[in-house]
């Protein structure tokens, strides 16, 4: 019987997977950590069911938990872009359209670090 796993954040089918799931395992698609409290049968509504578990800092990131078990059922759909959930709830408060996205292509001989840069530039109302 195969089970078919799916990212807890994205939804991605995870396949290829060794069970046990190691620590280090992420999703191809989002790089969002695998072995965390979200992708466990024992997290429910109100953080972990498992009694003996401790409690997490953090059910997003990465853990050494004992007790975990991985569930197929863990994507519970709705994953948001936070910053663009943002933006369009701040438009939407002031009675403005929310921002439209756009896919701007960087020129591909620029470095990361120029890209970064670039970007910092137009953050600070330096050159456009």
């Amino acid at each position: 019987m195969s089970r078919e796993y799916q990212c807890w954040h994205c939804g991605e089918a995870l396949t290829d997977l060794i069970l046990p799931l190691s620590r280090r395992e992420t999703c191809a698609h989002c790089q969002a950590d695998q072995h965390v409290c979200k992708m466990c049968e024992h997290f429910g509504p109100r953080g972990c069911e498992e009694e003996r578990a401790e409690s997490p800092s953090d059910t997003e990131k990465a853990n050494f938990c004992d007790y975990f078990k991985p569930t197929t059922d863990a994507y519970k759909g709705g994953y948001v872009d936070k910053s663009r959930q943002a933006k369009a709830e701040l438009a939407a408060l002031f009675g403005d359209e929310p921002p439209q996205e756009t896919d701007k292509q960087q020129p591909a001989n620029m470095t990361p670090a120029e890209i970064a840069e670039e970007k910092l530039r137009k953050m600070l109302g330096g050159g456009d």
